[in-house]
C-alpha cells in the first residue's frame, strides 16, 4: 500500500515548501526582513496578504538569489540544497528573454 505522505526529500523539492522555508527564515532575520519589506513597499501587518501575490513571493526569491552570501546563509540555516533553492527561485521567476517562453 503506497502512503500519501511526502517523504523529507520530496518535500525539500517543493518549490511551494521551499518559499515557506524561506519566508520563515527571513522573518527571523529582522535585518535582512525589514530590507527585503523596505525594498518591497509592504509593510509587516500586509505580508500575510502579499504571500498570496505572485509578484511577492517572486520578488522575495530575486532577494534572497540576488545575493550569495544570503543564499548560503538561508541554505545553511535550513539544510535546503543551494540546487533546491535555485529550482523554487527559477519556479516562481517569471519568463525572461533568455527562456525562450516570453
Amino acid at each position: 500500500m503506497q502512503s500519501n505522505f511526502k517523504t523529507s526529500k520530496q518535500l525539500a523539492a517543493d518549490p511551494q515548501e521551499t518559499v515557506i522555508s524561506v519566508l520563515a527564515w527571513l522573518a527571523n532575520e529582522p535585518d535582512l526582513f525589514g530590507r527585503f519589506l523596505a525594498l518591497t513597499g509592504v509593510q509587516p501587518a500586509q505580508v500575510r496578504h502579499a504571500v498570496n501575490d505572485p509578484g511577492f513571493i517572486s520578488g522575495m526569491m530575486d532577494f534572497i538569489m540576488q545575493h550569495e552570501p544570503t543564499a548560503m546563509a538561508f541554505c545553511q540555516a535550513t539544510g535546503v540544497a543551494p540546487d533546491t533553492l535555485n529550482a523554487a527561485w527559477l519556479h516562481f521567476s517569471p519568463p525572461g528573454l533568455g527562456s525562450g517562453e516570453y
